[in-house]
């Protein structure tokens, strides 16, 4: 279980604080795969980053029981100055992974060849997603976040990803960022919308995607407080505070 209990999140932008995030509560259950639709901007990502515990709320609480990953594809992590083979028993050893095993899985799966044991700091971007990927699926979690990484690399190793993510979508639950909405039908049982810093849970699909498009119609219009989080003059004339 993932529970956010009055979750706020602002990002300092010169003079003012920008509202990604007000007093948010929900309560994230296993077996319930969710997606999370929102406008560019929204804050869908830095709510992925929050329950995966990268980053903090402002204030509220982000309470854990259940083994969660990091954004799935996500790449930031590594090191570049150390080879993909060291960056994964790292990661291996945080997570108490059994290292043989995981060196294993990632060492076939990413198809790396002689790279995986290169500096990572010489990888493409698509090598550093195939292998962040690859190590996402190595580990066992009880929920997946995901965002927006669906799709690695060419046609046989993205139907390759597919079949092992379906695998792990069978005995784990899914934390769904995407704006393709074909994706989030396929994958995701509800629908969160994430909009002006509120989330709204929609159970059925078709009205949380009717209610993201309505929203996409009209252009995104961002809150803003002070560093005392009043609402600024600015922002009172745009109706938002």
């Amino acid at each position: 279980m993932i529970d956010l209990q009055q979750v706020r999140k602002t990002y300092s932008i010169k003079d003012h604080r920008r509202i990604i995030l007000r007093e948010v509560s929900h309560r994230f259950e296993p077996g319930v795969n969710i997606g999370i639709l929102g406008r560019n901007g929204a804050g869908k990502s830095t709510l992925l980053r929050l329950i995966g515990g990268e980053e903090a709320p402002d204030s509220g609480r982000v309470i854990r029981t259940s083994r969660v990953s990091w954004p799935i594809g996500f790449s930031g992590c590594f090191n570049g100055q150390l080879t993909g083979r060291a960056n994964l028993r790292f990661v291996s050893r945080i997570y108490g992974a059994p290292i043989k095993k995981v060196d294993a899985f990632v060492d076939d799966f990413a198809e790396l060849g002689p790279y995986m044991d290169m500096p990572v700091k010489v990888y493409s971007s698509g090598m550093r997603a195939k292998l962040a990927f690859g190590l996402s699926m190595a580990l066992e979690f009880d929920f997946y976040l995901i965002d927006e990484v669906t799709a690695v690399g060419d046609a046989s190793f993205q139907a390759k990803c597919h079949a092992v993510f379906e695998s792990r979508k069978a005995r784990s639950t899914l934390l769904m960022v995407s704006h393709n909405i074909a994706t989030i039908k396929k994958h995701c049982d509800q629908a969160l919308v994430l909009d002006q810093g509120e989330l709204r849970l929609f159970p059925n699909l078709d009205q949380a995607i009717e209610y993201y498009n309505k929203s996409c119609q009209g252009s995104t219009v961002y809150q803003f407080t002070d560093q005392n989080s009043a609402v600024t003059p600015a922002a009172r004339k745009l109706g938002v505070g």
